[in-house]
């Protein structure tokens, strides 16, 4: 969240502005936006690779299951994908061949420092998530990352794969907490003395916490007031030297926080102060490393040293960062983030004229928003621009969470969404991959936190909770809507349930029928969010009308 004044935007104007073309001008996301500069392209945009003539390429990958193990766990696992691409990868052998092996991989998992095989298997061509354990005691805990490689070969030997990655097996921790990422369905795993010392799913949902308008007054009753609207996080805009009662309160009721380091993470002094003061703090889950470093136009390097300082002094817990452009150097301003975060606020904007008497497109000018419709739809297209941008560059993808507006003002935000345009925006995430919500800016107003609470009390708990952070899933639906583009919905798999999750983006009601297609549900076992009565019938979930901003999340059985 960008936070406008004279001193800062002369201070980065002078210090900061290292990235893109015209450096010396007032600029946001590579564009300038004050009256008087001439429109240019911005660079910096990441645009999708020339597809390979001909068959598609066999693109291998694999990382660790869990972005870090602890030497107290007996077991750990690999996800390999051997996915078929026409952008990254080799060639696949025309193998005809009868033999059963003839269209999967041979490969075995290897340590870099010794080459010992950790695991050794095969899996078949053009698949994805495939899982291989082996024992941990094969590994030596350390607080470095642990190389790991891959060597891959079809039946006939020829041609060759390799894939590298790394893996953290720590020694396990007596106080304070642990977070890791679940590598295959996206979501945070937890664990801290409330858990029981046990890995817990967190859909961490929250507020970014003003110290000025609330965390000076020390004030532990307002925290627990801010917990007792069932938010489960927040991300404290303050330090352990100004606020270290609060963070011990946060510590007792168990009220998970991201640590903030956006005001000096340029200075690694700074940086390490802060992380020795954090790291064994029960309630941490994460580290917020910097805010819209792509709008400031960091240098690229800053991040990166932050967040490798980060690592090396706390690998328990990881490094988020928030983008804030919709396309403008995002390889290298993601690349060192454990996940991403998205601060797209849409609501109450002008989307094409700006404050600064400019135009707003993609080449010009700020309209708060970057390169945005001004519809709650934004936060569905930038989540699925970040996905598609890392298919483009052949990446791993990383965990994505959501900073919702609840705000309004500085000359961009006319104002606050409504609750439900609130809820619209996040359930929206949700169905594009979001795995958690940090709002700008506590204290809200009481409609806005009423809002939040209503719906983080839902998704943060059993049975909401096991498919936003465990589920297959989000698989978008193609939804029978009466010729409308405005009805999203998404599906995550547990076992033998499904979680349908339905959203009106529209601003009217959808009438003539809405059918969500269904076909191997059996019953509705729960509708936990949401107050549209839907009807299981012919292999669709229905409803006659859908009203305006409506959002819904159905749980099915189903058969098998």
């Amino acid at each position: 969240m960008r936070v406008w004044s004279s001193w800062l935007v002369a201070a980065v104007a002078a210090n900061c502005q290292q990235t893109g073309h015209h450096t010396d001008w007032p600029r946001w996301c590579g564009k300038v936006y004050e009256a008087g500069y001439p429109s240019f392209d911005p660079g910096g945009q990441i645009l999708p690779p020339t597809p390979v003539p001909g068959p598609p390429l066999l693109r291998v990958q694999f990382r660790p299951r869990y972005s870090l193990y602890l030497d107290s766990e007996e077991y750990g696992e690999f996800v390999v994908n051997a996915e078929f691409s026409q952008y990254h990868g080799t060639p696949w052998p025309n193998i005809t061949s009868p033999s059963e092996g003839a269209n999967r991989l041979i490969f075995s998992i290897n340590l870099v420092e010794n080459d010992n095989p950790l695991v050794q298997n095969t899996v078949p061509v053009n698949s994805t998530g495939n899982i291989f354990r082996f024992e941990l005691s094969r590994l030596k805990p350390s607080l470095e990352p642990i190389r790991v490689v891959l060597y891959g070969a079809p039946e006939t030997g020829v041609p060759t794969w390799t894939a590298t990655s790394s893996i953290y097996y720590l020694p396990d921790k007596q106080n304070g907490s642990v977070t890791r990422i679940d590598n295959l369905k996206g979501g945070l795993w937890f664990k801290n003395a409330a858990s029981g010392r046990k890995f817990e799913p967190l859909l961490f949902y929250g507020f970014y916490a003003s110290y000025d308008g609330f965390l000076r007054n020390n004030n532990t009753t307002e925290i627990q007031q801010y917990a007792d609207l069932g938010l489960n996080a927040m991300t404290p805009l303050t330090t352990y030297h100004d606020s270290a009662p609060m963070f011990a309160y946060m510590d007792k009721i168990n009220l998970r926080f991201m640590y903030n380091l956006r005001e000096g993470y340029k200075n690694l002094t700074y940086v390490e102060e802060n992380v020795l003061a954090a790291r064994n703090a029960e309630a941490i889950f994460s580290y917020w490393a910097t805010d819209e470093p792509d709008g400031w136009q960091d240098p690229f390097s800053a991040p990166v040293a932050a967040a490798s300082l980060i690592r090396k002094l706390d690998p328990y817990h990881p490094v988020a960062i928030t983008l804030n452009c919709q396309n403008y150097y995002f390889a290298e301003y993601s690349e060192p983030a454990d996940f991403i975060m998205e601060d797209v606020y849409p609501i109450g904007i002008n989307a094409t004229f700006s404050k600064w008497g400019t135009a707003c497109n993609t080449t010009y000018g700020d309209c708060g928003c970057d390169n945005c419709e001004g519809t709650v739809q934004d936060v569905a297209s930038r989540l699925d621009d970040f996905a598609r941008y890392e298919s483009w560059l052949g990446r791993w993808p990383k965990t994505k969470a959501h900073n919702p507006q609840s705000f309004h003002g500085q000359g961009y935000w006319l104002r606050d969404p409504s609750r439900d345009e609130e809820h619209v925006m996040n359930v929206l995430a949700f169905n594009h991959g979001a795995r958690g919500i940090v709002s700008w800016l506590w204290p809200t107003s009481a409609a806005l936190a009423a809002a939040h609470g209503e719906l983080a009390s839902v998704v943060t708990r059993p049975p909401v909770l096991q498919f936003l952070v465990g589920g297959d899933g989000p698989n978008a639906i193609k939804v029978r809507a009466n010729g409308t583009d405005v009805v999203d919905a998404a599906y995550w798999t547990v076992g033998k349930q499904m979680l349908v999750s339905v959203v009106n983006g529209g601003y009217v009601d959808v009438e003539g029928g809405v059918e969500v297609p269904a076909s191997n549900a059996t019953v509705i076992a729960s509708m936990p969010w949401g107050s549209v009565l839907w009807k299981l019938e012919g292999g669709s979930l229905s409803v006659p009308l859908l009203p305006a901003l409506a959002t819904s999340m159905v749980i099915l059985d189903l058969r098998g």
